[in-house]
């Protein structure tokens, strides 16, 4: 006779009002059901989509748990669950619901419900894994911020179990959304020319893309200089700091086959679409839009997640990582679960890079 499983017993950061630093507290976590995988989270990064939702998370929306960039050990696993085993390693990316036709057609990023699988903080069918508790998951499809979470095939990517999971967390959103932009959404080629605009996780992500596939230029635009600093190390041939010099000055007229930019900022959009070649791609990642219209031979896109299928898209970077042409473990710093406010404070100051929450040993 089948053992039977009941609820785990898990401490998650649970956001509840607006600006109040998050609280780990105690919950309990559902059985899996048949498509479903439990995940011992080892190790979670901190995304500014978690800090920007920190903020701005409206009380009447009830506590929640953020997280989504997190890296574990498969515990138990649904009937239906074939990709994954018991003991696997695995990192965690964004939610999709299988059954569109983007998502049959391989193309999970424009999921027809992705805002409500990654942004619902349910299931798809309205359930919640928080049981006996008003507190809602499922962020991303998992809720990494967490000892444990639930997620599914279609966002959990076995990795190998002989490199660290601390470092291979933020392979789930931040590194994949700057690196699959430059190899996937634009597809840069060798001898081509970048400006990445914002060097943080996803800007310096999409640097060392840049320079993997064999651009020939590669600006990086910043305003803090150690950050720039780094992303010369990692692969700029040039950088301009934007509080000393006005960028276009700086650039002395050049146009770019392609501009990439992390900041959202509408004098950067304008400034990502008027420094492209008149057939050049500008990729605005953070869903605002530019009030400058490109050209006709121009083109601006709204990239999400670097147009990348996770479990294709991960092992590529993996094996980049270990040839060593992929240094993204520069990017981090590791805090232990309970400093997870001090994590989100350095993030927003600038002087860490990618937090990455380190979970206890024994998750209670």
């Amino acid at each position: 006779m089948a053992k039977a499983h009941s609820s785990t017993r898990i401490r998650a950061a649970v956001l509840r009002s607006h600006g109040e630093p998050l609280k780990i507290e105690p919950l309990e976590l559902d059985v899996p059901r048949d498509d479903e995988i439990l995940v011992r989270i080892v190790a979670t990064g901190i995304c500014h989509t978690d800090i920007g939702l920190y903020r701005d998370w409206n009380e009447t929306d009830g506590p929640a748990v953020l997280g989504h960039e997190g890296a574990g050990i498969v515990e138990r696993r649904g009937s239906r669950i074939r990709s994954v085993h018991e003991g696997d390693h695995v990192v965690l990316s964004y939610q999709s619901c299988g059954r569109c036709a983007q998502c049959f057609a391989g193309h999970p990023w424009g999921c027809r419900r992705f805002r409500e699988a990654n942004f619902g903080f349910a299931r798809l069918d309205g359930s919640n894994a928080f049981v006996h508790s008003k507190v809602r998951g499922h962020f991303f499809g998992q809720s990494s911020f967490a000892t444990y979470c639930l997620a599914t095939e279609r966002n959990t990517v076995e990795v190998p179990e002989d490199l660290d999971l601390r470092i291979l967390a933020p392979l789930g959103c931040g590194i994949q959304t700057g690196a699959g932009t430059v190899m996937n959404s634009l597809s840069v080629r060798s001898g081509e020319s970048i400006a990445v605009f914002g060097t943080g996780a996803v800007g310096l992500a999409a640097i060392m893309a840049a320079r993997v596939v064999g651009a020939s230029t590669i600006i990086g635009v910043d305003v803090n200089v150690r950050r720039l600093e780094l992303a010369r190390e990692l692969g700029a041939t040039e950088v301009v700091n934007a509080r000393e010099k006005d960028t276009s000055v700086a650039l002395g007229g050049r146009r770019f086959d392609y501009t990439v930019d992390t900041t959202g900022d509408e004098h950067i959009l304008r400034l990502a679409v008027q420094l492209l070649k008149p057939a050049g791609v500008a990729a605005l990642l953070t869903g605002a839009r530019s009030s400058v219209l490109p050209t006709e031979s121009q083109r601006a896109l709204q990239v999400i997640q670097g147009n990348a299928v996770p479990q294709s898209f991960i092992p590529r970077l993996t094996d980049l990582y270990r040839a060593g042409q992929f240094p993204f473990d520069r990017l981090i710093k590791v805090y232990d679960f309970e400093d997870i406010n001090e994590a989100i404070a350095d993030a927003e100051l600038g002087e860490t890079i990618k937090p990455v929450l380190r979970m206890p040993e024994i998750p209670a």
